[in-house]
């Protein structure tokens, strides 16, 4: 059977070479994670095997690990057990609290988060347009975030923050910590880098905790994806772990909301708790409810 011809073959493709050879020749290119993107989502009920499939089989890669500049990724699943660890209860982020089963993390290099952002709506409005965008779901926290600090319990030893997506961590914990005034957040970042974090990581399961502040999708973002609350007084912590959430949770992040209240810096409104999914499977789908 002969093949289907490419798309776009014989129209302008080499042209279109010649310019990714020039994009490639200019700007930022290291490795540090100067960018997160940050999404919480919410199958809808009787939704979920058909979400995690076509997350899992297209969208995490045409969506998003196919793009320019982004360059790890990785999934997170909370079942219903770990859903019901979460707190504060009356949560800014989520409501209920439990809502959001899903979370996607992924980093993108430091200097290009203007040039993957007029990529990544594109590419999604195209994909929306493709009918490859699958809507029952709800977005509980998405968000592309500025990288500010990365905290390590070990020093100089272990992986670094640009490996944090791709070694085998047993579980992940988000946390959003937010102030009332946009210039209360300096401090409480100084507190949390300084002071708070080194002393919660030391002797923990965590063995890092970067830190993100969250910035505006542009007016052209799709509708489904709501615009991004906190912009100016809220910080994303991501607590990488090395063991399942559910063994240390008592003992090590069931007080992280007194630590900032007593700390007079901030508020907690979300810390949930997550584990990795197994790729390529329903692994954990048949637990979220």
């Amino acid at each position: 059977m002969s093949q289907p011809p490419r798309e776009g073959k014989g129209m302008s493709e080499d042209t279109r070479s010649e310019l990714y050879a020039e994009l490639a020749a200019v700007g930022p290119y290291g490795t540090h994670p100067g960018h997160a993107l940050i999404t919480m989502v919410e199958p809808h009920p009787g939704h979920e095997y058909a979400y995690n499939r076509w997350y899992e089989d297209d969208h995490y890669y045409a969506g998003a690990m196919a793009m320019p500049w982004m360059y790890a990724g990785r999934r997170w699943v909370a079942t219903r057990d770990l859903q019901l660890l979460r707190y504060p209860e009356k949560s800014a982020i989520a409501q209920p609290v439990t809502a959001g089963c899903y979370l996607s993390t992924y980093w993108i290099t430091a200097g290009r988060y203007d040039d993957h952002m007029r990529w990544t709506v594109a590419i999604n409005k195209r994909l929306n347009r493709d009918a490859r965008v699958y809507h029952d779901r709800t977005h509980v926290l998405t968000a592309f975030q500025d990288h500010e600090a990365t905290v390590y319990r070990d020093g100089a030893a272990g992986p670094r923050d640009i490996h944090a997506l791709d070694h085998p961590y047993a579980g992940l914990v988000l946390q959003v910590v937010e102030v009332d005034a946009p210039e209360q957040r300096a401090p409480l970042l100084e507190w949390l880098r300084s002071r708070h974090l080194p002393k919660r990581l030391a002797g923990s399961p965590a063995a890092m905790v970067t830190v993100f502040r969250p910035t505006p999708l542009p007016g052209d973002r799709m509708t489904y994806v709501k615009q991004v609350e906190g912009v100016d007084t809220r910080l994303t912590l991501l607590w990488f772990l090395q063991a399942d959430p559910r063994e240390c949770w008592e003992t090590h992040f069931a007080g992280l909301d007194a630590a900032v209240a007593e700390s007079g810096l901030g508020r907690v409104e979300l810390t949930a708790p997550f584990i990795p999914t197994v790729p390529g499977t329903d692994t954990y789908v048949d637990r979220l409810r």
